[in-house]
This record gives structure tokens, sequence and C-alpha cells, in this order.
């Protein structure tokens, strides 16, 4: 029996090379199609010995590129697209034509290949101006970026692809993902790996507002399982539908810095000492964040394998060995 081929769009990126390398481990026939926009050669390089690794250098805005990438395999994990509010509120345009265009793309090359199931990553930032707390699938607010446009649009068009064509879709509202390979550099570097690389070179973090805005922060490997779930699940109920990825936990950003602080000091103590300064709120940015996991616990058996603190513990070990 042959092995099966999973394609990973974005595959060169924090999640997606992660997503490569487990599921290379794990028997796989792994593609991946990546520009380089934000992905980077050296996280996948390790792969590219590996017989059951290829690459499909290429953009998703191209449909040539996405049919030649989606050829014979079974599954997509979509993970492709141009992420950061900020970024979307300066560029629209492109963030539209990736998150939008391109996923449409991906859904169509996927939808002509019969490719079994289209896994994509969806975002947290769906939820918007919904102040309910715990988030729930089924209640979501006015998105607040164009960034959560589009992956609202996203969720939309897989819905309609899931009911016009039989095309398998869930989506994976991925709520804060951190851990290994996190790029910690750029304008738009994620908040734990930037803080990180700051507090290491004894430079002081900025925090956006009072600290007290939390997030529901998630490790990788989490991450991980929610993806691999998604692709093996036979229950007919878990399938055409989004699910939170998430602890159901929160963090604030005044609590985040203090164990960053705490389990970087134990490499170096002169961290422990590094001031924390604190500037005006970002645009765009909700106040908390915090998901209910209730329905992917239900559907996919979900079960995290990280807490907060767990998962920093790990990525701040990486990241002490990787970047100093």
């Amino acid at each position: 029996m042959s092995k099966e081929i999973i394609l990973i769009t974005g595959g060169a990126g924090f999640i997606g090379s992660n997503l490569s390398e487990y599921f290379l481990d794990n028997g796989y026939l792994v593609r991946v199609l990546d520009n380089f926009s934000t992905g980077h050669k050296h996280n996948i390089a390790p792969f590219f010995s590996n017989p059951s690794f290829s690459l499909i250098e290429g953009d998703i805005r191209v449909l040539d590129d996405c049919r030649r990438a989606v050829e014979g395999a079974h599954y997509v994990l979509h993970q492709a697209a141009l992420g950061s509010v900020p970024r979307s509120i300066k560029d629209p345009i492109t963030s539209n034509d990736v998150n939008v265009s391109g996923f449409l793309n991906m859904l169509v090359a996927a939808r002509d290949a019969g490719v079994k199931r289209f896994v994509y990553a969806a975002s947290s930032s769906t939820y918007g101006d919904s102040e309910t707390l715990p988030k729930v699938e089924d209640k979501i607010g006015k998105p607040l970026s164009p960034y959560a446009i589009t992956k609202y649009v996203n969720e939309l068009y897989a819905d309609i692809f899931s009911k016009t064509y039989g095309l398998e879709c869930i989506g994976l509202r991925y709520f804060n993902v951190f851990g290994r390979r996190q790029d910690p550099n750029g304008a738009y570097a994620a908040v734990i790996p930037k803080f990180v690389k700051q507090l290491m070179n004894y430079e002081s973090p900025l925090i956006n507002g009072s600290g007290d805005y939390s997030r529901d922060f998630t490790y990788i490997d989490n991450v991980i399982q929610m993806n691999e779930l998604a692709i093996k699940t036979a229950n007919t109920e878990a399938l055409n539908t989004v699910y939170n990825t998430a602890v159901g936990d929160r963090t604030t950003l005044n609590e985040l810095t203090g164990y960053l602080k705490d389990f970087l000091a134990q490499y170096d103590p002169k961290i422990a000492h590094v001031e924390i300064k604190h500037g005006p709120n970002r645009q765009g940015d909700i106040p908390h964040s915090l998901a209910s996991i209730e329905k992917a616990e239900r559907l996919l058996g979900y079960k995290p394998s990280h807490r907060i603190r767990e998962g920093l513990q790990e990525a701040v070990k990486w990241y002490w060995e990787n970047l100093k």
C-alpha cells in the first residue's frame, strides 16, 4: 500500500515546518508549497535529504502552481497566508490577494484533484468585537481588521465548497500559536519570540497598553495534534465545520512577560532584572481572547498536551539553544 501524500502550503513557515517534520516522522509523504515570502528555507533544510519530502517553489496566488502542488495529494493542510493584523491594516490589498484569492485557488485545485480532505488554518481574529468569553465557534462578532475579514471569508468559502462540491473541509481557528521555529525578527514578529529575543539581549520589551489584555497562548504541539485529528477523524459529524485550536486558558501580557523572564533567568540570571515598558494600545487588537475547546474535545477527541507554562519552558529552551 502506497504512503499517503500530504500537501502543506506555507510549509517553510513556523507552523508549516513543524507540521512537515511531524508527518515525515510519522510515515507520510510530505510535499511543501511555499514562495518564501514569510517562510524560510532553513526551516525545512533538514528535510531535503529525506526521500519522503518534496518542495514546490510556487505561489498560491497562481492557480497553476496550486494545481501542480495538489496533484496526487490525499490531504491538504493549508497554512499559507499573510498573517499579522498590523500588516493587513498597512496593506489590505496584498493580504486579500494572498488570504482570499490564494485560498480560493487552493480550494478549486483541491476540488479538481479529488483531494480527500482540506484542512485549513483559520483564525481567532474571526471573533472580532464579540465580547463573549469563552469564545464558542458559532458566536462571532464583526471583524476588527482586514486580516480578520480575510480569515472569515476563508470559512465562508470552505463551507460553500463542502456543500456545493462535496469537498471535506475542516477549519482550525488558531489562537496565538507559539513555539520552536517561530521567527523573532521583522516588523510583524509575534510577541513571544520577539520578547524572548529582546530579553536575551537585555532589551526592554514594549507591551502595547497596560498589559492587562489576555490571550489563549497555544503551544505548537497542540496545533500539530489538532491537524492530525482533523486528517484522521472518521466522525462525519466532525467534518465541514470549524474548531477552536487553543488550550482554554488565558494569560495576560504582564503574566506572559513574567513567565518569560523567569524561564530565561534560569539560563542567565541578569535577564530577571530587564525592565518591561508600556506603550499605547495597538489598532485592531481585541482586549481578551479565551477559547472554549469543548467542541474539539467532543468531536475530535482533542486533549491539549501543553498548557502555557509547559509550552513556554520548551519554547524558551529552543530559543536559548538556537539564538545564542
